[in-house]
């Protein structure tokens, strides 16, 4: 009676560790030396708050040697963002997107079912092209909450390489903001080497 326990315990510990592992498999492929990445969004992504060097994408770029196409238009609010989504992708043929946008229609108070659904046709566009995705998680209106729910569902319902809480973390830190919505040149950089962080534990980095 005690070996049966005992293998039963056993195979209870070899299950869960396998389905940990599964949990933990990386959601992105690796990028090829060359490869472009295109980073999608609004203000944060423009890099408001900073000089042109001083912006996320073009820190990142520094810090992975590849091609960071700086995709961000300020003000933008995510039916817009929807808009000129393929076209951006058609022009620089990314192997990989950071979507960064939704804060606008948080802040506008735009129904979120509608600003979700168009984040997920933006999701899709990228699939239909075998663009990979780095979805980036905002915070909800009070700047100082936790990011806005539908961010967790879109990353759960399509897979996503997802860096959920890093951008709320910022914004509540007075040293890395350029104003209440915006991030200075040293809060970019240090989202920047999040991102490069994330993208290497997601298997797209070596």
């Amino acid at each position: 009676m005690g070996n049966l326990k005992h293998y039963f315990l056993l195979l209870v510990l070899v299950a869960g560790g396998l389905l940990l592992t599964a949990c933990g498999d990386p959601k992105l492929e690796p990028l090829t030396p060359g490869a472009t990445i295109v980073a999608f969004g609004d203000s944060l992504t423009e890099g408001v708050g900073a000089s042109e060097a001083g912006n996320y994408p073009s820190q990142l770029s520094q810090i992975t040697g590849l091609n960071v196409v700086n995709a961000g238009i300020s003000g933008e609010t995510t039916d817009r963002g929807l808009a000129r989504f393929e076209d951006v992708l058609e022009q620089h043929s990314p192997e990989l997107v950071i979507l960064l946008e939704g804060g606008n229609d948080i802040l506008r108070n735009h129904n979120q079912i509608q600003t979700k659904q168009n984040l997920a046709e933006m999701i899709a566009i990228a699939n239909r092209r075998n663009v990979q995705v780095l979805l980036i998680g905002v915070p909800e209106k009070n700047l100082f909450s936790a990011v806005a729910d539908f961010y967790d569902e879109l990353a759960e319902e399509h897979k996503l390489a997802y860096m959920r809480g890093e951008l709320s973390d910022l914004l509540k830190t007075s040293k890395y903001k350029s104003d209440q919505i915006h991030l200075n040149a040293q809060g970019y950089r240090v989202l920047a080497e999040k991102i490069a962080e994330t993208l290497q534990a997601e298997g797209a980095l070596d």
